[in-house]
């Protein structure tokens, strides 16, 4: 460490310090906000598949990183099990996979608006009857809404443990990608979650 940290200061010292303020372009709202993002696009693939997107963008998202609510939608859309989305799906031989969430990248989160997507593989019959398709997701998501979060925390707690579980026996990486995510994370989050706070649940916040 102490070869480290030396290292550090002979490379990095050198860069002034503007004193400025972290930039924030949080009143840049609703980036989306125009007709063209209310369409329906075909876009013809390369490979052969048929796939059906469906994103919204929604408002910041980054500061609920302790509650994770999208990873919280998520985990209930792409659930396959009885009653799920795509077990209804495979039913009707509509679906192949199904997928829902948000990247976490800088475009699908940022400061002004959070991205979530959902995206079905389909089959050949699937496609001929995508907006049905389209219309289940809908219906699921509505019922989603109306019922609201697990009033009893089970789901939460069980992705919680999960990830938890995830965090704790995940295999080590490379040295400089570790170190990368680190610095990444700590633009994002406070100085005690620098190393969680990317994977972990920490708080339940059904109003979020």
């Amino acid at each position: 460490l102490d070869t480290l940290e030396k290292w550090v200061t002979e490379i990095f010292s050198e860069i002034p310090n503007n004193g400025l303020p972290k930039p924030s372009f949080g009143h840049l709202s609703q980036p989306f906000d125009t007709p063209e993002f209310h369409k329906l696009y075909r876009v013809v693939p390369i490979k052969k598949v048929h796939l059906l997107s469906i994103t919204w963008a929604l408002p910041p998202q980054a500061q609920y990183y302790r509650v994770k609510p999208l990873h919280y939608i998520s985990w209930l859309v792409g659930h396959e099990g009885k009653g799920s989305v795509l077990s209804f799906l495979r039913k009707k031989f509509w679906a192949l996979a199904l997928y829902g969430g948000n990247a976490e990248t800088g475009f699908e989160q940022n400061a002004t608006h959070s991205v979530f997507s959902i995206s079905v593989t389909l089959t050949d019959e699937g496609y001929k009857h995508f907006y049905e398709v389209a219309h289940v997701v809908f219906q699921y998501v509505k019922m989603l809404q109306k019922r609201g979060p697990d009033k009893r925390q089970v789901i939460w707690e069980e992705i919680q443990k999960i990830e938890a579980n995830e965090f704790h026996y995940q295999e080590q990486t490379d040295p400089v990608d570790y170190v990368e995510s680190v610095c990444e994370n700590m633009q994002l989050f406070q100085k005690e979650d620098f190393l969680t706070g990317e994977q972990l649940l920490f708080e339940y916040k059904p109003e979020v």
